[in-house]
């Protein structure tokens, strides 16, 4: 059994839930309302941008040169085809640029990407390659798995268009070939923390549906509690 199937059968809790969630499922049928779906754009832009950089951080700590062009070029084309398929989402949601430069990420979508430069932060690329891989599986997966639905919102249908196009399975693909090549080369233990971080980033991946769905706030934004002077 390759190494990315035993990582994915460890993060099925969290998978088989992304795979229902309203929010994904709002998506599929088409109902879901248009102001969770903004929120999610906005939130998924800021993301993105962090998503981009620790595929350029991965990239450097690879001796294969053939590696680090491959990640090189994903920090670019990967990050620019999705940013630019959520601008094209956010000028039909009327976002201007001043909206997406200014928005606050949520307390999710900060942890996440805060996360995901912990693993980089290892300076080992099979870290790296564990915290990215998550999201690209679980997106091609919804896209292979929806991809005959047919949304009532067209803006919905480009979505889900988008992770089943040959391009983002292909692109997929990749990542996972990388991920199991890195896991022949690591010690027992090196595959323990690459597994630690594949499943944690599938509980992200999970926890964003749910932040978009129910439009997160930070806590100073919705607690209302009287406080006294204290000494």
């Amino acid at each position: 059994m390759r190494f990315s199937e035993v990582v994915r059968r460890a993060a099925d809790a969290s998978w088989s839930k992304s795979l229902r969630h309203p929010f994904v499922m709002g998506i599929v049928r088409g109902d879901l309302p248009r102001e969770k779906f903004r929120f999610y754009i906005l939130q998924d832009i800021f993301y993105l941008k962090d998503f981009a950089k620790v595929h350029a951080i991965a990239a450097t700590q690879s001796n294969d040169f053939r590696i680090t062009a491959m990640l090189a070029e994903k920090a670019k084309s990967t990050a620019e085809a999705e940013i630019g398929v959520h601008k094209t989402h956010a000028e039909l949601l009327g976002l201007t640029h001043e909206a997406i430069e200014a928005v606050r990420p949520a307390p999710t979508a900060f942890a996440y990407t805060s996360h995901m430069y912990r693993a980089a932060m290892s300076g080992r690329l099979e870290e790296s390659i564990a915290a990215l891989l998550p999201c690209y599986w679980l997106y091609a997966e919804i896209g292979r798995t929806y991809r005959d639905a047919q949304p009532a919102d067209a803006l919905y249908q480009n979505w889900i268009n988008t992770y089943a196009s040959d391009w983002f399975q292909s692109s997929t693909q990749e990542m996972i070939d990388l991920f199991d090549r890195l896991a022949e080369e690591a010690t027992e233990k090196q595959r323990e923390r690459m597994k630690a971080h594949f499943v944690i980033m599938s509980e992200w991946e999970l926890a964003f549906w749910e932040m978009a769905y129910r439009e997160e706030r930070w806590p100073s934004e919705t607690l209302s509690i009287e406080t006294g002077a204290t000494r």
